[in-house]
């Protein structure tokens, strides 16, 4: 099986709760098309460099995917469906990476990196 990272950005005004069903259904979506899902990372509300569709800010979340090429592009697909999803990126990896991602890696150095300077 085909391994990717799927990597898409929602709008800025949706809640949690609507990014979370969004990203369940992109998962329904591969799984319908034999594909699974092994890995959900939700990286919260995040500035863009610049303005996409009048949105300053977006959700960004993404997924590590198992199976087939069509899979993804029937997920690609709906995407351009969408019109909560801004942008997206799959790309083709060798190996999904364990543990957590570098961005969830980032988020918690940072929050501790304010925790020590609040201490002193």
């Amino acid at each position: 099986m085909a391994r990717y990272e799927h990597v898409f950005l929602a709008r800025q005004d949706l809640s949690q709760a609507q990014v979370d069903a969004l990203a369940a259904a992109i998962t329904e979506i591969v799984e319908a098309n034999e594909g699974k899902v092994t890995k959900t990372e939700t990286w919260g509300l995040k500035s863009l460099a610049y303005k996409i569709d009048r949105n300053r800010k977006a959700h960004f979340v993404m997924l590590n995917i198992e199976g087939p090429g069509a899979a993804v592009a029937e997920l690609e697909r709906q995407n351009r469906i969408n019109e909560d999803v801004i942008r997206w990126l799959t790309i083709a990896v060798e190996e999904h990476e364990e543990g957590p991602s570098v961005m969830m890696r980032k988020n918690e150095r940072d929050r501790k990196r304010r925790d020590r300077e609040e201490r002193n």
